[in-house]
């Protein structure tokens, strides 16, 4: 039987477009982190993995999940997420939401509207910040903006890749009533650039994300743990920086990324952002009691 570990793409943490657990986070949390990060990497592989049929897909997914739970086979991703959720009181919730995810992604290639692409961004993104801000103590009123914080990057990621997500997966993320609304198609994201319309429809996509930002710059100066509101204030510094990008860039044109020199200065600018907010916020508040 095909298991998580014979499907990886070899991406692993320091692949991603986003810090994941950089030296920013408290060396005590950044194995949790990363225990998490790749037992989410493994689900997401086999969710992209175009040898497998999606009835294969959900049943590795599902051996995931109960070896995460520990009434599954011994698996090398799920075991220490298991003892390091057990060790720090922590529940698997937030990733079993992220494998719903997956195997939504098996069951569903598009998105009607807005509003049903932030329910798909729900599992597949929100859960991520909030096993993050619960490793770290924080209190729940944070989630809120954390959410934002991640269904952006998520969108964002969605933008940047929309010409990929068709060719490989046969996935759009794209809602399909911004495309109708602009005379925009989905053939359009197969061509090598984009059309009036389509670029249309993706400047709406992106100023969504642009609106979720807006909501999120607060999540920052809502963190107690200082190390963990930097590592926040860098990816929300990133984050808007490559909204700007896709405002004046075609992501079928060309690739809408930041550069490393670029990426350094905006973790640079984020780092001294944090540290300027914090002098200026109210304090933050702890949860009454661990969880």
């Amino acid at each position: 039987m095909t298991r998580a570990a014979d499907t990886l793409s070899g991406k692993g943490h320091k692949d991603e477009n986003f810090p994941v657990a950089s030296l920013l986070i408290a060396p005590e949390n950044r194995a949790p982190i990363l225990a998490f990060y790749y037992f989410v990497r493994a689900g997401d592989d086999v969710s992209d993995n175009a040898a497998l049929s999606p009835s294969e897909k959900i049943a590795i997914l599902d051996g995931l999940e109960a070896s995460l739970l520990g009434h599954g086979e011994p698996d090398p991703f799920a075991d220490p997420l298991r003892e390091t959720l057990a060790a720090r009181g922590l529940s698997p919730r937030h990733a079993q939401d992220l494998l719903e995810a997956f195997r939504q992604d098996a069951r569903q290639s598009r998105y009607r509207t807005w509003d049903d692409l932030l329910g798909y961004c729900a599992l597949s993104a929100m859960p991520v910040g909030r096993f993050v801000l619960d490793l770290h103590g924080e209190d729940r009123s944070t989630w809120t903006a954390s959410d934002a914080l991640c269904a952006a990057l998520q969108v964002i990621n969605h933008t940047q890749d929309c010409a990929k997500d068709l060719a490989a997966f046969d996935r759009v993320y794209m809602p399909e009533d911004i495309l109708a609304r602009h005379g925009a198609t989905v053939a359009d994201l197969a061509g090598r650039r984009s059309s009036p319309a389509l670029l249309a429809a993706l400047r709406e996509v992106n100023e969504g994300s642009a609106d979720l930002l807006a909501r999120s710059s607060v999540l920052p100066s809502q963190i107690a743990d200082r190390r963990l509101a930097l590592e926040v204030s860098v990816i929300q510094t990133l984050a808007e920086a490559l909204v700007r990008k896709l405002r004046a860039r075609d992501p079928l044109a060309a690739k809408v990324h930041a550069s490393k020199p670029e990426a350094l200065m905006l973790a640079t600018f984020g780092i001294l952002r944090g540290l300027v907010g914090r002098v200026r916020r109210p304090a933050p508040r702890r949860p009454a009691a661990s969880r």
